[in-house]
């Protein structure tokens, strides 16, 4: 079944303590975020409903609406995005960093893409791009791709998985004809964030080769995807539900379809479409190459390997476990009173941010409360359009926020580059889910830090998470946000609330005499133009006064006392 987000109250930065005492709640208060229960603003009938309602598509029709609910899931347990998360327009996407070269250690040394056996001109636009130097899975993964082997891959989020499948897929279709209706090529991608991501950062590249891409997703007009194919797409890039929803109405047929890759498997199956997947895979025709990316090789996983892949060529580069146990983990236990104090000290650190709660609600509400404190801040979650998650994550990757608060759901769907630091406010449900929360941060070959909060009764349920997860964690004790320990203030880069809020009242002192300053000129203006409208009349006046044969000045001075 499909993950959806916790609908039960729990502890967020309101807290769920009904037993704090008054001056808890006093203490809370006095840094603009209360410890009120957070009630969850679903019903026990999960999200599933809500998202679908929500989710923005226009064609429900007959049999596709079930899946078209299915696919509007997908579009929220991404990223995401929620990853763009959507994080589709991001230069500095997590797919648009497969292609980056920041981290000489995580590139294959002594190999560049020309070495691989890519067309000139993929490599001509990598090299304008910047690109030179493939990962490790690049390098391992993309000559057996070009020569046409079945390509079993497995490695994080963020390790260059997506020029990995995408650069083979384009140079093996170029120079070839495609049908009406009929693609080539497809990609198959758990959310809409990620099937919008990986066609940004193939696109550039498939105009080099001529050659037509198109995503297909719920949250935008079937209408123009099926029209797009109706005119002949080489490539699509598809979620499950709504690629299923078009094939059921005539509009595409995957009979020509010569490679098919299915990117994020594990997602897949976290979500509970691996029958829709299935289905789909069962209309390619058989002979053809098939490429499966996952994080992780569970059963399911390996079920579809032994039906699909034959004798798959396997390549393992920094899987998901690989990647967390790399970074640094702290845990830092604070006391009910503490929490949302500390919360919005780490929050108002310099840098991104993401922080983790668990229900729609408590993102809501962490996220104004920590405004209120002069933090910018967002929310991030699956109640949200499609339109409202796009620009939200445009927001937090432009650096208009800083702090963007989430639940799981929307986790998967935030492919942004550049987030050093991931906090988890409430505990991941288990430990994949807070390997998929830690996996936002250390992209691309940069440094990450984790930082879990815990209630002293919460302990050994992290650290318990936590070993599940092979993560090593540190443990550190807070007493408040007035003045961190030196190393949990290096550590996450917290700052005392005092300061957050001197900042928060300098930037309002400015906002202030910017206003005043503005005001200032108007007023300057309207006694300029009220100068200028008091001498034409005046004018007026005298003239009215010397057609009539009165003396004007006497009729001026006659009007001005009247005023």
């Amino acid at each position: 079944m499909p993950e959806h987000e916790s609908t039960e109250p729990v502890e967020t930065v309101e807290g769920s303590e009904a037993a704090v005492a008054a001056d808890t709640t006093k203490s809370a208060e006095s840094v603009g975020i209360d410890e009120a229960s957070v009630t969850s603003e679903t019903s026990d009938t999960s999200e599933v409903a809500e998202i679908a309602e929500g989710s923005e598509i226009s064609d429900t029709s007959g049999a596709a609406g079930t899946s078209e609910a299915s696919d509007a899931i997908e579009s929220f347990d991404a990223a995401e995005s929620a990853d763009a998360d959507a994080d589709s327009s991001f230069s500095d996407s997590s797919v648009a960093s497969d292609s980056s070269d920041d981290s000489d250690s995580d590139e294959a040394p002594g190999l560049t893409f020309g070495d691989l056996g890519l067309p000139e001109g993929i490599v001509r636009k990598l090299t304008q791009n910047g690109v030179i130097a493939p990962f490790p899975i690049q390098a391992a993964t993309i000559p057996d791709a070009l020569d046409g082997k079945d390509i079993l891959g497995r490695g994080r989020t963020g390790s260059g998985k997506t020029l990995s499948f995408g650069l083979p897929l384009l140079a093996t279709l170029a120079g070839g004809h495609t049908e009406k209706k009929k693609p080539r090529g497809i990609i198959l991608t758990p959310t809409r964030e990620l099937a919008m991501q990986v066609a940004d950062a193939l696109q550039p590249y498939g105009d080099v080769l001529g050659l037509k891409m198109k995503v297909v997703c719920g949250g935008t007009s079937m209408g123009n995807q099926i029209y797009a194919l109706e005119r002949g797409v080489d490539i699509l890039v598809a979620t499950p539900g709504r690629l299923r929803d078009i094939i059921n109405r005539g509009a595409c047929s995957l009979e020509k379809v010569q490679i098919a890759i299915l990117d994020e498997a594990d997602q897949m199956s976290d979500l509970g479409f691996l029958p829709e997947v299935t289905e789909l895979l069962d209309l390619v025709p058989a002979g053809g190459q098939r490429m499966l990316f996952s994080a992780t090789m569970e059963n399911e996983i390996s079920t579809l390997v032994k039906r699909y892949l034959t004798n798959p060529v396997s390549h393992e580069v920094d899987s998901a476990q690989g990647n967390v146990t790399t970074m640094t983990h702290h845990v830092l236990v604070v006391k009910p009173k503490d929490k949302a104090p500390v919360t919005a000290a780490i929050a108002a650190r310099k840098g991104r941010t993401i922080i983790f709660v668990r229900t729609q609600l408590g993102a809501d509400r962490i996220a104004e409360q920590l405004r209120e404190s002069g933090v910018k801040a967002d929310a991030l979650h699956g109640g949200m359009t499609q339109g409202a998650r796009t620009r939200t994550l445009s927001d937090f990757k432009d650096g208009y926020v800083n702090a963007l608060v989430a639940t799981d759901v929307a986790a998967r769907g935030i492919h942004v580059d550049g987030i050093d630091l991931v906090l988890n406010v409430d505990p991941a449900g288990d430990h994949k889910d807070y390997l998929h929360r830690s996996g936002r941060t250390a992209r691309a070959g940069k440094s990450g830090v984790v930082v879990s909060l815990a209630l002293p009764h919460q302990r050994r349920q992290i650290f318990r998470l936590m070993e599940d997860a092979g993560v090593d964690a540190s443990r550190h004790m807070v007493g408040g946000a007035g003045a961190f320990d030196p190393e949990v203030a290096e550590i996450t880069g917290a700052r005392s609330l005092t300061e957050v809020q001197a900042d928060s009242a300098n930037n309002a002192a400015k906002q202030a005499e910017r206003e005043v300053s503005e005001l200032t000129k108007q007023l300057e203006r309207l006694q300029r133009r009220a100068a200028e409208l008091r001498d034409e009349a005046d004018r007026l006046v005298a003239r009215a006064a010397r057609e009539r044969g009165e003396d004007p000045e006497a009729a001026v001075a006659e009007v001005a006392a009247e005023a």
